[in-house]
């Protein structure tokens, strides 16, 4: 998605990443924190990366072809 001026950078929401929606969060200055409008996320930043990289461990080997010889 591009970036739509919501704050520092776009980060996907988590919980919406897991299952397979991609939904931008918005971040509240006041609170300094990152949440979604669509699940009701709330996290700050450190929060949020680290949940996208759980997810992320989901398509770490999309682009892996797998043979025979690998099983």
């Amino acid at each position: 998605m591009a970036q739509a001026g919501k704050g520092r950078l776009n980060y996907r929401c988590p919980m919406c990443f897991m299952r397979d929606l991609d939904i931008d969060m918005f971040y509240d200055k006041d609170k300094d924190e990152y949440y979604c409008i669509r699940c009701q996320y709330v996290g700050n930043e450190e929060d949020v990366l680290k949940r996208n990289e759980v997810v992320r461990m989901k398509y770490g080997s999309m682009m892996k072809r797998y043979k025979m010889e690998d099983f």
